[in-house]
């Protein structure tokens, strides 16, 4: 059927579900989400719908959730953003007898609002004029072609629903596209409305729509080290010989070698097209089409050209060459025209990405905006497999790589090996990466090899220390240190060092990976040298299993701590000399009202 990939139909109630499974031989691949405790056989099953929509939208999963609309649009409201780019979100009565297609209209959406209907025996409801009249979305068209002047749309669907008719004019040998044909807008030939679809730059307006398909490929070549506005220039010359339209570029094209060329990165990125490669192996399959074979650049790369082979590479086999190799002093740049729109990701070969990132804690309530993209982008995860259960609810594809504890250099290698092939990882940590987590093993690593390939950023997490501070009020007020009492890579010595300079300069100090069946002697060891430096009345949180089922969180004096009461799922916060209790809660002031006192 009409679904762009396979959906998740997401049922809250058993109801529900009865008229999902009705759907589920309607796109291959549909998986049915039930909710916990209330639906009973189910591909997978989730505890919060809040949770649940989220992590299907942001994977640009289309979505069918059997349930009201506004609980859908108060689930999606905070991760909605660039309209062009979401996924199908439709809404269907439990009964199956009313369908509203709420978001991605134009990228399946009606469709499958349609084939639900249809199915089921129930009616659409649809709210908008265009679309119900013509059955398209103008402003909104499928993904391989863009709309070149949104601005004008909002006087020219007014004036087609008043006139009624609209001519089509296609040019650079393009063929009418099916998404228009297939529409029921009503075409006349000498209608003063027109739709233009064209790689070429065209003057729209509000009489006029101007589509461009993305089908050039812009290759490009260049110096080692040429800088951004060396290929920028050279690109702008070779759109212009032909007055193409920036926006029909479907990617920017090269040769491997240049996977890490900065100034190419920066320039894809600027111009907002996907960055792709071919081997010099692939590349040379494209001499006998090339007007600028040159045996200079064979010796250098392998292969008799980059610019124009790489542009006819990502073309295909149907594509020729608009505009031939043309340089400046440092880059060269072709184009070429493939038979249709190009899907510029799923071609050759990106660079990969390698996203170290804190889960934080727990649940979603956890994770950062950022991270959570992060998590939706990556083809691969990695981590301790523990962690795995912090997941969002994933796609399909998307492959886990689970290490034990304790394999971390394993783990680092691993989601660097993926990178540089290509694939887009994410490194994971509970917490923040960076705070005892993989940050440091992944940079260790890397520090000893040729890792390339690929693009690196590291995203904050929440940390325990933050949390358990948040729960027991605020004693990271002033300031403070962390220090981890696990000897497995540093020794007893020198944690203890480091801990005694901690007490002696009176700082709030969080003891993370406090204890263990195998070391309990040593949180023993902690306490007792933290009581030689600090109060038995010194307020400490003790905080276990902070973000997940069966959180506690206990503000005691430093006298009522004990061992045994403490476990790796555990963390403490103990307090400094300023550091006080305020009713059910624990602070370390800093010193306002001493400030407040001393003034005259």
């Amino acid at each position: 059927m009409n679904a762009p990939s396979p959906p998740a139909l997401v049922a809250l109630t058993e109801g529900g579900a009865v008229t999902a499974r009705r759907l589920l031989s309607l796109w291959e691949g549909a998986e049915l989400h039930g909710l916990e405790g209330r639906v009973g056989e189910a591909h997978r099953h989730f505890s919060g719908v809040m949770e649940c929509l989220p992590a299907l939208f942001l994977r640009r999963r289309p979505i069918v959730a059997f349930c009201a609309a506004g609980i859908v649009i108060r689930a999606l409201a905070p991760v909605l953003r660039e309209k062009r780019d979401e996924p199908p979100v439709l809404s269907v009565s439990e009964d199956g007898r009313h369908v509203v297609p709420l978001l991605g209209g134009h990228r399946g959406g009606l469709a499958m609002a349609h084939d639900i209907a249809a199915h089921l025996g129930g009616a659409v409801a649809s709210t908008g004029g265009g679309e119900n009249r013509f059955g398209v979305l103008l402003d909104a068209p499928p993904p391989g072609h863009v709309l070149a002047n949104p601005g004008d749309y909002p006087a020219f669907i007014a004036a087609l629903l008043e006139q009624g008719s609209v001519s089509l004019e296609c040019t650079d040998g393009i063929a009418p596209p099916e998404w228009l044909l297939q529409s029921r807008l009503p075409w006349r030939e000498d209608a003063s409305l027109r739709i233009h679809v064209g790689v070429k730059e065209c003057a729209g307006g509000p009489a006029c729509l101007v589509y461009h398909p993305r089908s050039l490929l812009l290759g490009i070549g260049c110096e080692r080290g040429a800088g951004e506005e060396d290929i920028s220039a050279v690109a702008q010359a070779a759109l212009e010989r032909e007055g193409l339209a920036r926006d029909s570029i479907a990617a920017v094209v090269s040769v491997e070698a240049k996977l890490d060329e900065p100034g190419l990165i920066r320039f894809a990125e600027r111009w907002g097209a996907p960055l792709r490669f071919f081997s010099a192996a692939r590349l040379e399959e494209e001499t006998p089409r090339l007007p600028n074979p040159s045996e200079a650049v064979f010796a250098a790369v392998g292969c008799h050209g980059v610019c124009e082979a790489a542009a006819l590479a990502g073309a295909g086999s149907g594509g020729e060459l608009r505009v031939a190799k043309i340089k400046n002093a440092r880059a060269t740049c072709a184009i070429a025209q493939a038979a249709a729109p190009v899907d510029g990701k799923n071609i050759g070969r990106g660079r990969g990405s390698l996203a170290v990132v804190g889960l934080g804690p727990g649940g979603a309530a956890w994770r950062t905006w950022e991270v959570e993209q992060a998590l939706a982008a990556a083809s691969d995860i990695v981590g301790y497999e523990f962690y795995f259960s912090f997941l969002p609810p994933l796609s399909a594809d998307t492959r886990t790589h689970g290490f034990a504890l304790g394999e971390e250099r394993e783990r680092a290698r691993h989601a660097l090996r993926l990178a540089s092939e290509g694939r887009q990882v994410a490194l994971v940590s509970s917490g923040d990466a960076g705070i005892y987590g993989m940050a440091s093993p992944l940079l260790e690593e890397m520090e000893g090899g040729d890792w390339r390939g690929f693009s690196l950023r590291f995203l904050p997490g929440l940390s325990a220390m933050q949390l358990a501070a948040a729960r027991g009020g605020a004693l990271l007020g002033h300031d403070f240190a962390a220090v981890s009492l696990s000897d497995l890579l540093t020794p007893w010595e020198a944690i203890e060092t480091r801990l005694l300079a901690a007490l002696r300069a009176d700082f709030v100090i969080a003891l993370y990976n406090p204890a263990s069946k195998r070391r309990e002697h040593l949180l023993e060891r902690a306490l007792k040298l933290t009581r030689t430096h600090r109060a038995a009345e010194t307020p400490v949180v003790l905080a276990r299993n902070l973000g997940r089922e069966g959180e506690s969180v206990r503000i005691l004096s430093l006298a009522e701590i004990h061992a045994e009461e403490v476990d790796m799922c555990s963390i403490l916060l103990v307090g400094s000399s300023q550091s006080r209790r305020c009713g059910a809660w624990a602070y370390t002031p800093r010193g306002y009202a001493s400030k407040e006192e001393a003034k005259p």
